[in-house]
């Protein structure tokens, strides 16, 4: 049985259709879902990636995308994520792995999909490769595509302090005209995570940058006084 096989037969397995049509209201999403919550689906993903190991950094990537095309439940894109950043193949996260994180954000399209790769994929590319992972992150931070630019602001998120602030705010800045929910949203999640560092410094920018008001109350959620 090929990989594929096996993770649609684990997630059918699971699937709970007294579930499905909440989580897919709750998601907005136009895929149906199988009603699979995320701990069993991790369990059986683990398991089935574990007797189904790939031999090669180039078929890993194929099974990775024809996870992601082929998907007729979101669960299965979930998957395609897990096993993009599975620990047996870790040291196949190189920059050969970017066309591939590109295809999932532009058509994954939505949070649920594309926040773990900005933070958890290419946040390890950028730690991995800053010099060329920053020029990407400028390049994808003036990209027409919403969710490559909501990437290049989020995928520090992880980094404390080691943030490059200047490459944080140099990705903020393109989208701060930006009037998309998505966009303000990000702005300030990546604020807020880089305040726990420095609070001071975030309250700086928040206070002489047009940012907006989403944007700027997520920044500041966590930074107590009056601001």
């Amino acid at each position: 049985m090929t990989l594929l096989k096996a993770v649609r037969l684990a997630l059918t397995e699971l699937a709970d259709p007294a579930r499905a049509e909440g989580m897919r209201s709750y998601m907005k999403s136009e895929m149906p879902f199988l009603g699979v919550t995320a701990v069993p689906r991790r369990a059986a993903l683990r398991r089935v990636f574990a007797e189904h190991r790939l031999d090669s950094a180039p078929e890993w990537r194929r099974a990775v995308l024809a996870l992601w095309r082929e998907a007729e439940y979101r669960e299965e894109r979930y998957a395609a994520i897990e096993l993009s950043a599975h620990r047996f193949y870790r040291s196949w996260q190189t920059l050969y792995t970017i066309p591939m994180y590109e295809e999932m954000i532009v058509t994954g399209a939505w949070w649920d999909l594309v926040d773990d790769i900005a933070v958890h994929r290419i946040g390890t590319l950028l730690r991995l490769y800053p010099e060329s992972m920053r020029r990407l992150a400028l390049e994808w931070a003036h990209d027409p595509d919403l969710w490559k630019r909501r990437t290049a602001i989020l995928c520090q998120n992880s980094f404390k302090d080691r943030t490059d602030v200047h490459l944080l705010y140099a990705c903020i800045e393109p989208s701060l005209s930006d009037t998309d929910f998505f966009a303000r949203k990000a702005i300030g999640w990546a604020l807020r995570e880089y305040a726990k560092t420095n609070p001071q410094e975030v309250l700086r920018y928040v206070k002489h940058q047009g940012i907006s008001g989403l944007s700027r109350r997520e920044a500041l959620r966590n930074i107590p006084g009056d601001v």
